[in-house]
C-alpha cells in the first residue's frame, strides 16, 4: 500500500517540505490521520484521492521544529500537548504534533499529562484504527493497529479497549457516529458496545463541542443514518432528548404509513440526505415536527394543531442549549414554524403569499435568483418537499407551491421593474416638462413605463428624452 506523494505534493508543496526539513535534520516525521486515511481508502475503491487539510507528526519538540523553521511563522497553539503550527508563506496552516502518550483523562477530554513517546505509542494513543495510519515522505504506509484492513471491511474499530478510549475523551462517541456517516462505515461490535455502556458520560461533554459533532454528522449524506445510530447506541437522549421524545408518537396512518413521528423525521431526513448538504436545513428537517407530542398532549390526545408554533419553540430552547449562533437558530426556529404555513401558500391572499415569499429578503441579489434572493422562502421549500416525501403526500404536496413560487416571482420581478420605471420617470417629471395633469398624462407615464419595463429604455436620459418627443407629437 504506498501513498501518493506525488499528488500530495501538487497540492500541499509545503506539507511535503516540512517533512524532508525534519528529517534533513535527523527527526522522524510522517503525515498521519485523515489524510492517510483518505488517500487509503480511495485506492482501495479505486477512487481519484484530493488531499484535504494535513496534520504531520514527529520526533521532534515543539522548540526543535521552532528552530527548523525560522523562515516560516510558527504558531504555539498548544504547545503543552506537543502540537506547533507552521503557516507555509501561501497562508496554509500545517499541524505538527510531537509524538506522545499521554496520563490518565480525569475530566474526559484532556490527559492530565504527556510525554514525548515514540511513533508506535503516538498511534496507538489515537482513537480509531482508520485514524491511526501514517505515511512517509517516500509513500510507505505505517499501520500498527490494523486500519488498512478495518478499511478494506468498512468497520469503524476503536483502538485497543474501546471503554478505555471513549472514557479518555467521551465526545469520541459521537465522533465515531459521525465518521461511520462520513465514511459509510459499520461501528465494530465491541466498540457499538461501548458506547452503549458509556452513554449517559457524553453528558459530561460541553454542548458546544456537542454542537460540532452533531452539524458535521447532519453535513454528511448519510445523517439519517446517524440519527438512527445515536439513538440505538443510546446517545439520542442525552444529545437531543426533543428528537428521542418523538419515538412512540402515533399519526394518523392514512398521512403517515411511513410509522410514528420518529420514523417521518427519520424518513424526511433521508430525503435531504439524498439532494442536500446543508446541515442547518437538516437541522430544520430533524425539528420540523418537535412540537407534536405536546401539541397532541394539548389537545387530549384528539389532534396536533399547532405543532408549528409549539415546534418553534421548542427547537429555538434547544438550540439554544446547543450554544448554536443566534442567526443559525433563529433561521432554523423561523423554517419549522412556518413549514405547515407555506404548504397553505396557494389558499393565501397575494399579499400574504407576497410577505411569505419576500421575508428575509436580500435585496442584493438578482430579482429573478429565488435561492439567493429569497433564501428563507427557499428553504422552506426545501423543508416542505423533506416533509412531503416523507408522507402519503409526496408530490402532490409541494409541487402546487413550485408552480406559485415561481409564478410569485414573476409577479416581484414585475414589481421591481415597475419600482425602477417609477425611479427612472414620474408624472412629477411630465409636468415639468409642461404636460398638465389630466388623462394624457396617465397614458404618456403608462407607455414610458411599459417600454421601460420591456427594456427598450434603459436610463433616465432615454426616458426624458422620449417624454418630449410623446409630448411634442401629441402622444
Amino acid at each position: 500500500m504506498r501513498f501518493p506523494i506525488q499528488r500530495l505534493e501538487a497540492a500541499h508543496p509545503w506539507a511535503l517540505e516540512i517533512v524532508r526539513r525534519l528529517e534533513a535534520a535527523g527527526h522522524e516525521a510522517v503525515f498521519v490521520g485523515g489524510i492517510v486515511r483518505d488517500a487509503v481508502a480511495a485506492e482501495l475503491r479505486g477512487e481519484p484521492f484530493t488531499p484535504g487539510d494535513v496534520d504531520l507528526a514527529t520526533s521532534a519538540p515543539p522548540d526543535e521544529v521552532r528552530r527548523l523553521f525560522p523562515d516560516l511563522r510558527v504558531l504555539t497553539v498548544g504547545e503543552s500537548f506537543g502540537v506547533v503550527v507552521v503557516v507555509a508563506p501561501d497562508g496554509t496552516p500545517y499541524e505538527v504534533a510531537t509524538f506522545r502518550t499521554e496520563g490518565r483523562y480525569s475530566d474526559g477530554r484532556r490527559p492530565d499529562a504527556v510525554r514525548w513517546g515514540t511513533l508506535e505509542e503516538d498511534l496507538r494513543r489515537r482513537d480509531f484504527t482508520v485514524n491511526a495510519l501514517a505515511a512517509t515522505s517516500d509513500g510507505e504506509v505505517i499501520d500498527r493497529v490494523g486500519g488498512i484492513p478495518d478499511l478494506r471491511a468498512g468497520l469503524l474499530r476503536a483502538i485497543g479497549d474501546p471503554k478505555e478510549r471513549f472514557a479518555e475523551d467521551h465526545l469520541r462517541m459521537l465522533r465515531a457516529v459521525r465518521l461511520a456517516c462520513q465514511l459509510g462505515f459499520q461501528l465494530e461490535e465491541r466498540t457499538a458496545a461501548a458506547i452503549r455502556a458509556c452513554a449517559p458520560r457524553i453528558r459530561g461533554v460541553s454542548w458546544e463541542r456537542i454542537r460540532d459533532e452533531l452539524l458535521r454528522t447532519l453535513a454528511t449524506p448519510r445523517s439519517a443514518h446517524g440519527v438512527e445510530l445515536l439513538r440505538d447506541l443510546g446517545l439520542l437522549p442525552h444529545v437531543l432528548p426533543e428528537i428521542a421524545a418523538l419515538g412512540g408518537v402515533p399519526q394518523p396512518p392514512e398521512y403517515h404509513p411511513e410509522g410514528d413521528v420518529l420514523d417521518h423525521t427519520l424518513a424526511a431526513l433521508r430525503v435531504a440526505d439524498g439532494v442536500w448538504d446543508d446541515p442547518l436545513l437538516k437541522l430544520a428537517v430533524l425539528f420540523h415536527d418537535v412540537g407534536k407530542p405536546a401539541a397532541l398532549s394539548r389537545s387530549g390526545g384528539e389532534n396536533m394543531g399547532g405543532h408549528c408554533v409549539l415546534g418553534a419553540r421548542i427547537a429555538a430552547e434547544a438550540l439554544v442549549r446547543l450554544r448554536l449562533p443566534r442567526r443559525d437558530g433563529e433561521r432554523v426556529s423561523y423554517l419549522v414554524g412556518e413549514h405547515m404555513r407555506v404548504a397553505r401558500l396557494p389558499e393565501m391572499g397575494l399579499g400574504k403569499q407576497v410577505g411569505l415569499l419576500a421575508h428575509g429578503e436580500d435585496v442584493a441579489a438578482p430579482p429573478g435568483d429565488l435561492p439567493r434572493r429569497y433564501p428563507l422562502f427557499a428553504d422552506l421549500l426545501r423543508v416542505v418537499i423533506c416533509d412531503a416525501e416523507a408522507s402519503a403526500h409526496r408530490s402532490a404536496a409541494w409541487l402546487p407551491l413550485l408552480r406559485r413560487g415561481a409564478a410569485l416571482l414573476v409577479h416581484l420581478r414585475r414589481i421591481e421593474g415597475v419600482r425602477r420605471a417609477r425611479a427612472l420617470l414620474t408624472g412629477d417629471d411630465l409636468r415639468a416638462l409642461g404636460l398638465p395633469p389630466g388623462p394624457r398624462l396617465g397614458a404618456i407615464l403608462d407607455q414610458l413605463h411599459e417600454r421601460i419595463l420591456s427594456g427598450e429604455i434603459a436610463t433616465r436620459e432615454e426616458a426624458l428624452a422620449e417624454a418630449r418627443r410623446l409630448i411634442g407629437g401629441h402622444g
